[in-house]
């Protein structure tokens, strides 16, 4: 015995035969719809990496803004006063801590100390890729305009300073010295974490003038 042909309207028992033309046309064009305009759910857990003055904390706090999610600024938690470094495994500690939460952002490298703790529960890692002679002229100059304030992304009681040796041995050297793992982390990203990278500040404009949407597009290259 052979099994009728589906019917479109499943359960109805409207045959194909009894539609009207107009009708189909419209119920394909839905399901169309569907496929197009029904994105994966808005990540609600985001690392965001790149080089000192790439602009990581102000885009943290824009998609907390705009998305309603908590911000983890990592220099925060790691500096105590006096610009006094966190031991290790308290530094780990509170990073597990944090990333317990269902819902944040993160921005901060720290790759080399607990990247796993938060890569493992990520749901989409955004890289600031930006070019040398775009995040280094920033870093100096947010340097010397915050010269003696204490910023909301870093630790209480660190007033920034103007540290040569860190202009010189740590944010001109990122890109030998992390941008080849942060190349490497976003190339190996687990499919079920969206990865996008964002080469310039016109990019990172049009990222996030069209949040959440742009956050929705998957893998970025």
């Amino acid at each position: 015995m052979t099994r009728a042909p589906p019917t479109l309207f499943e359960g109805s028992g409207v045959g194909l035969q009894a539609v009207p033309n107009w009708l189909i046309t419209i119920r394909r064009g839905l399901r169309w719809f569907r496929v197009v305009y029904n994105p994966m759910p808005t990540s609600k857990r985001i690392l965001v990496l790149g080089p000192s003055g790439a602009g990581k904390s102000t885009l943290a706090r824009q998609l907390g803004e705009r998305l309603d999610l908590p911000v983890v600024h990592l220099d925060a938690i790691y500096w105590n006063p006096g610009w006094v470094q966190i031991e290790i495994a308290q530094f780990r500690e509170r990073v597990e801590e944090a990333a317990k939460g269902d819902t944040w952002v993160m921005d901060g490298n720290y790759t080399a100390t607990h990247l796993d703790l938060r890569l493992a529960r990520a749901e989409a890692v955004i890289w600031l890729d930006l070019p040398r002679y775009v995040y280094f002229p920033r870093a100096v100059w947010w340097s010397i305009k915050n010269y003696g304030h204490v910023r909301d992304d870093v630790g209480s009681g660190c007033p920034e300073r103007f540290d040569l040796s860190f202009f010189k041995d740590w944010v001109w050297t990122y890109p030998t010295r992390s941008r080849p793992q942060h190349a490497k982390i976003m190339a190996s990203l687990p499919a079920a974490i969206r990865g996008i990278i964002l080469r310039s500040p016109l990019e990172v404009a049009k990222f996030i003038e069209a949040l959440p949407r742009s956050l929705d597009g998957g893998r970025g290259g």
